[in-house]
């Protein structure tokens, strides 16, 4: 008599679900289904980077059935998760519907305006690669719309890029913008300057990087400035507008505003009938399960996981892939009636690149700044990059943008007559 097999689905195949996957690959026990919107694996880190022409899509994400291939209890849907029917264990989407015994929440987060919703038509958020094209797109056009006209004093609104955020992607983005203007196409054109270009990062609260020491904070402060970036600390946004930011002190002028301040919950975790936080993260227990339904885990991004802790987990990807690879373990446990463990965090430390040779990295009491953190945040991100080819590209891109001082991704796709040039 052949053995019936327990259903796991997942939704969503980021750092969480892909280890979840991975960790059951293969095993008889289980059969997988994997429910995404997308149908690839993205190495969100690297956003940043194809957002400033460094990188492209391809080299930072990989089709999902191709990481699945050879796992034969896995299966991959494409489709939008619309209803969770928690009652009778079945998950609807597109039309379809699929039964579970076991369901992971790996849905990840979205970008929160802190109950400012109307700003989100006036900036640009950086959470998948829709996003990161749409900024690309917009910095590029900018130079371009800026060249038109000719005069720095007309154009300058179109050389003015502000960041609001000053967490990690904040900073990357602040320092990748200003490399790429004050470096590496500042030959490419003849009415312009784009050295010229102003990048403004805006953080709310005291200082930079609030996850890192005090000192990491204030070398990474120093090195943005010493590359032409306007860092204000302590100045919360009161309003954005079509034409910039207004502080309690002034206004800036920008045709680009970048919102890299804050995170909540996905939409389909903020509609669901379970106890959520403020930000929509689903509130779990120790062993990463919601607490009105033990056969459903949530990890990730989706989860506010704060069993014992002075604080929730921050929404990083090590948090996610340790969350994957025990609910992994939890599961099988329970099927083979083992006893479980709650969840403990190993904190590997952070990092943050702010350019060129200089990044800040903490490893528990090691803290690296310089070039020695930006050797290895490199390594770090190679290493955790999911597939060979993706890996192989990354490095050659870095390597050719290193020794050439150009981004080789630096494309407008639009026609002509789809772009909006005006003065």
């Amino acid at each position: 008599m052949s053995q019936i097999k327990k259903k796991i689905l997942i939704i969503g195949a980021g750092f969480g679900g892909l280890q979840v996957i991975k960790s059951l690959a293969n095993n008889r026990s289980f059969e997988i289904t994997v429910v995404d919107k997308k149908n690839h694996h993205l190495f969100q880190p690297l956003l940043y980077q194809v957002a400033t022409a460094v990188l492209s899509p391809a080299d930072i994400a990989i089709p999902s059935r191709s990481i699945t291939t050879k796992f034969k209890n896995v299966k991959i849907l494409l489709g939008d998760v619309t209803e969770v029917d928690f009652k009778n264990r079945t998950v609807k989407f597109q039309n379809n519907s699929e039964t579970y015994d076991y369901l992971v929440l790996a849905t990840g987060a979205r970008t929160s305006y802190f109950g400012n919703n109307n700003w989100k038509e006036k900036t640009l958020g950086l959470k998948n690669l829709k996003d990161a094209l749409a900024i690309r797109r917009r910095i590029l056009l900018s130079f371009e719309q800026a060249e038109l006209i000719g005069n720095y004093e007309k154009a300058k609104s179109f050389m003015h890029y502000v960041i609001i955020g000053g967490g990690p992607t904040g900073v990357e983005l602040a320092g990748s913008i200003a490399e790429l203007s004050h470096n590496i196409i500042r030959k490419d054109f003849r009415n312009i300057d784009s050295g010229m270009t102003k990048v403004t990062l805006i953080e709310a609260g005291p200082r930079l990087l609030t996850a890192f020491n005090e000192k990491s904070s204030q070398f990474t402060k120093e090195k943005l400035e010493s590359r032409g970036v306007e860092v204000l600390t302590n100045s919360p946004v009161l309003e954005i507008t079509d034409t910039g930011v207004v502080l309690k002190d002034r206004t800036i002028e920008s045709k680009t505003v970048i919102w890299a301040a804050g995170v909540e919950g996905s939409e389909l975790a903020k509609n669901l009938p379970i106890n959520k936080d403020k930000a929509n993260r689903i509130i779990v227990d120790e062993y990463c399960r919601t607490f009105e339904f033990p056969e459903v885990f949530v990890i990730g991004d989706a989860a506010n996981y704060s069993s014992g802790l002075s604080r929730p987990l921050p929404g990083v990807s090590p948090v996610a892939m340790q969350q994957g690879r025990y609910v992994a373990k939890v599961i099988d446990s329970v099927e083979k009636k083992k006893s479980i463990t709650p969840f403990h965090y190993f904190d590997k430390g952070n990092m943050a690149t702010i350019g060129r040779t200089d990044a800040v990295a903490e490893f528990g009491k090691i803290r690296l700044k310089g070039i020695l953190g930006w050797l290895g945040w490199l390594f770090v991100h190679l290493v955790y990059q999911v597939g060979f080819k993706n890996k192989v590209s990354t490095l050659l891109s870095w390597v050719w943008s290193y020794l050439t001082f150009r981004a080789g991704s630096r494309l407008i796709q639009e026609e002509m007559d789809e772009l909006s040039i005006r003065s």
